[in-house]
C-alpha cells in the first residue's frame, strides 16, 4: 500500500512539474495545456484549481488563459541566486554591455541543454529567443555551442545520438552531424563560438565557455544582437574581449587560459 501510494504521489509530482513547465513559456488555456501534456481534462482542471490556491498559477491577461503565480518568484530566484558563475560574471557582463550595447547571457550547461541564468537587454534588440530560465539545445546558438565544444570528441557523437534527428530553429541551424562536428572543432580551437542567423534570422552572436579549476565547463558568456552589428566591423573586437571576459570569470573559478590569444579586456 505504501508503495502505490509512493507511486502516486511520484506521478502526481510529473504532472505537476508539466503543467509548471508548460506555463513557463507563456499564458495557457486548458485545452492548450490538455494538448500539451496529455493529461484529461478534468485532470488538468484539478491541478490548476490546486495550484491556484497555493498561488503557484493565477489567471492569466485575458478570460479563461492560466500563468505562472507570484509565489513562483523567491524560488526561481533563490535557485538562480545559487551559481557563482552569476556573482563572478556580474561585473564582467556589465562591461561588455557598456562596449557593446548588444545584449549580453550567461548561460549554465544542464544535460543536453544551455539554461539561461542572466540576462542584460541590449539597447537595439529586445526580442531575442532567450529569456531567463530559458533554455536553447547545446547545438544551437553561441553560448550554448561553446559549452559544447569544450566537451571531448566522443561526448559530441553521444549528443549527437540522443538528439537525433537535431532540432533545427532556421534554415541557417547546422543539424547535420558531420557540419556540427567540424563546427564546433573550429570553435575548439578559436575559443570564440560565432552564431550566424541560427537561432533566430537576422541575428548573430558570439560566445565563450567558462571552465573552473578541475577544467570543468560551468557556463559560457555571449553577445547576441542584429547580425551586421555582431558580424560588421566591430567582430574582431568585441571576439577578444569576450574571450578576455571568459577568462576572468573562469580565473576567478580557479582556471587558467579559456582558449585562444587573450587580450587585455579594461
Amino acid at each position: 500500500m505504501s508503495g502505490m501510494a509512493n507511486e502516486n504521489g511520484l506521478m502526481m509530482i510529473r504532472k505537476v512539474a508539466e503543467v509548471l513547465t508548460f506555463l513557463a513559456q507563456g499564458e495557457a488555456t486548458v485545452a492548450e495545456i490538455v494538448e500539451a501534456t496529455g493529461e484529461p481534462r478534468s485532470s488538468v482542471y484539478r491541478l490548476l484549481s490546486g495550484l491556484q490556491s497555493e498561488d503557484f498559477v493565477e489567471a492569466g491577461t485575458r478570460r479563461g488563459r492560466f500563468r505562472l503565480g507570484m509565489r513562483l518568484l523567491p524560488l526561481g530566484a533563490a535557485v538562480v541566486a545559487r551559481f557563482d558563475e552569476r556573482k563572478l560574471a556580474q561585473p564582467v557582463m556589465e562591461r561588455l554591455h557598456d562596449l557593446t550595447g548588444e545584449t549580453v547571457f550567461l548561460c549554465v550547461p544542464h544535460h543536453d541543454e544551455a539554461i539561461c541564468v542572466e540576462r542584460l537587454a541590449g539597447k537595439r534588440v529586445q526580442s531575442l529567443a532567450l529569456r531567463v530560465g530559458g533554455s536553447l539545445p547545446l547545438h544551437a546558438g553561441a553560448a550554448s555551442r561553446a559549452m559544447l565544444a569544450r566537451r571531448e570528441a566522443g561526448e559530441w557523437d553521444d549528443y549527437i545520438r540522443r538528439n537525433s534527428p537535431l532540432a533545427g530553429f532556421t534554415p541557417s541551424t547546422v543539424v547535420e552531424p558531420a557540419g556540427l562536428k567540424s563546427l564546433l572543432a573550429k570553435t575548439r580551437e578559436s575559443g570564440l563560438a560565432i552564431s550566424d542567423q541560427d537561432v533566430t534570422v537576422g541575428v548573430a552572436a558570439l560566445g565563450v565557455a567558462i571552465t573552473d579549476y578541475k577544467g570543468r565547463v560551468r557556463g559560457a558568456l555571449s553577445i547576441s544582437g542584429l547580425r551586421e552589428s555582431v558580424l560588421g566591423s566591430s567582430l574582431g573586437q568585441w571576439g577578444d574581449a569576450l574571450i578576455a571576459a571568459g577568462h576572468e570569470v573562469s580565473r576567478a573559478l580557479g582556471c587558467g587560459l579559456v582558449g585562444g590569444q587573450v587580450a587585455d579586456f579594461g
